[in-house]
């Protein structure tokens, strides 16, 4: 679990140089500065679907997904939790949420995320989650100065998804084949996207009824393979 402890922490360290970079950035930074994330997001996305495989069971999970999420309304339940947060802390942030699941997004659905935390799990080295920490570091920085807090909040998500794909891994390592990362990877990718499309204020999508769609693929590939 050192890979992971140490990357949570960076996305805090980063985090907070981030927020207090942000003070002292005018109005008009700031937008621009939206619009680069917004981009980034969006080429990010597209590097991770790029080789995608098994289309079908993407497109199927996705939809699958998608649903259950509405009916849960878990964008609804977020939303809620945000607010209370927002209350409960003291949080002024008005894109708190939006940084939250960019920044889980970002940080926690990924080959590299995946293999570091099985690497990890089934005894070998940390130098994988280590090298993503460093960047996740830097990353952290930037995004946190345009969403404030919620990307430091995001650390907490990554404990437990990254931390339990390790302890996963330890029982069962051989859940996660290739197929099943390239799967998360794909739909991840799709889902960095439509966020991307909501921070440049394209149009608003509830990337959050989505999120379902990562378990869904996992156990579609599995059941295949």
């Amino acid at each position: 679990m050192l890979g992971t402890i140490v990357n949570a922490g960076a996305v805090v360290a980063g985090g907070i140089a981030g927020m207090l970079f942000n003070k002292s950035m005018p109005d008009r930074f700031k937008t621009i500065y939206f619009q680069t994330i917004g981009l980034f997001t969006i080429a990010m996305g597209i590097s991770m679907v790029w080789n995608m495989q098994h289309i079908l069971i993407v497109v199927s999970s996705l939809a699958i997904g998608s649903l259950l999420g509405e009916w849960w309304n878990l964008e609804a339940g977020a939303e809620r939790l945000s607010l209370y947060l927002k209350k409960r802390f003291r949080i002024g942030s008005e894109r708190f949420s939006e940084g939250l699941i960019t920044a889980f997004l970002l940080y926690c659905i990924g080959s590299m995320t995946i293999l570091g935390a099985i690497q990890e799990g089934t005894g070998g080295s940390s130098d994988l989650l280590l090298t993503k920490s460093l960047m996740d570091g830097f990353s952290s920085v930037i995004l946190a100065s345009a969403f404030g807090v919620g990307v430091i909040v995001s650390a907490i998500p990554l404990l437990i998804f990254q931390g339990g794909i390790t302890l996963l891994a330890m029982y069962a390592g051989g859940f996660f084949t290739t197929e099943i990362i390239q799967g998360l990877t794909s739909v991840g990718g799709i889902l960095l996207i439509g966020l991307g499309i909501n921070i440049l204020e394209i149009k608003k999508l509830r990337i959050m009824n989505m999120l379902p769609s990562l378990v869904i693929v996992a156990v579609l590939l599995w059941l295949v393979g």
